[in-house]
């Protein structure tokens, strides 16, 4: 089943005159299938992030549609579009973005506080969830008393409190050191291969993104190859690097 898909998404941002216009994305089709672990990768500029953002109806494309979950978000307006999001998305990012005035499981709650959930849902939900990641027993505890480890991890149930039908996750081991983004992907496989969770992430680091079973190369707004997890982790981790490798980005 295909829970997303773009055909010939464009993102354009003009400048004062035609010549000096920048295609952040240029005519990129992706489907992705329910439960699939899709990586997106390219060098720093490639257009990954502005491709993320457009799915998650963060920023709206030039041009082309977004079918997710068989809706079309990119003609939805503002309150529909939120709600949209807050039903059918989770998003991960980079920096957390917890709140400190709040207990880890109070972060947790919030979507589901902004959806005007039952206590006792919002309880059994959280609970579930934070037992999942490994973090139920600092439920009392705030952001700042933690790791950058288990923050990601409060973020990422926060993410999934919803059970959402798509996880976007936007570098979600950028912060971290390599103990902790390790914890983070094997929770985030676990999550796709016990749950079997869609999830859509961004990443420069071969390591992370060994752990998706499709990548897709993205290069100046373009799709620039495509590679499907075929054997171990090891062996797709040498063909991410060949990739990068062949594109000039390792080190993006």
């Amino acid at each position: 089943m295909i829970v997303l898909e773009t055909k010939q998404l464009t993102k354009i941002y003009r400048g004062k005159d035609e010549s000096n216009s920048t295609y952040a994305l240029n005519g990129i089709d992706i489907k992705v299938n329910a439960g699939e672990f899709l990586g997106i990768m390219g060098p720093s500029g490639s257009g990954k992030t502005t491709l993320l953002n457009i799915l998650g109806g963060i920023d709206k494309p030039s041009s082309g549609s977004i079918k997710i979950m068989e809706k079309n978000i990119e003609g939805l307006g503002k309150n529909e579009l939120a709600i949209f999001r807050r039903k059918n998305l989770g998003f991960i990012f980079q920096d957390f973005n917890l709140m400190d005035s709040l207990t880890l499981e109070e972060n947790v709650m919030l979507p589901m506080v902004l959806d005007k959930k039952e206590r006792y849902h919002m309880e059994r939900n959280t609970k579930k969830i934070m037992k999942f990641f490994d973090i139920y027993n600092i439920k009392d505890k705030y952001p700042y008393n933690i790791s950058g480890g288990q923050q990601q991890r409060v973020a990422t149930s926060r993410a999934l409190v919803n059970n959402p039908s798509i996880i976007l996750a936007d570098e979600p081991t950028g912060n971290l050191d390599s103990k902790s983004s390790n914890n983070v992907m094997k929770y985030l496989y676990k999550l796709n291969k016990d749950i079997k969770s869609t999830i859509l992430m961004v990443t420069h680091d071969p390591f992370t993104a060994s752990f998706c079973n499709r990548i897709i190369f993205i290069k100046d707004g373009n799709i620039y190859m495509e590679i499907t997890k075929k054997g171990n982790r090891k062996d797709f981790f040498n063909k991410i690097l060949d990739c990068q490798a062949i594109m000039g980005c390792s080190k993006s």
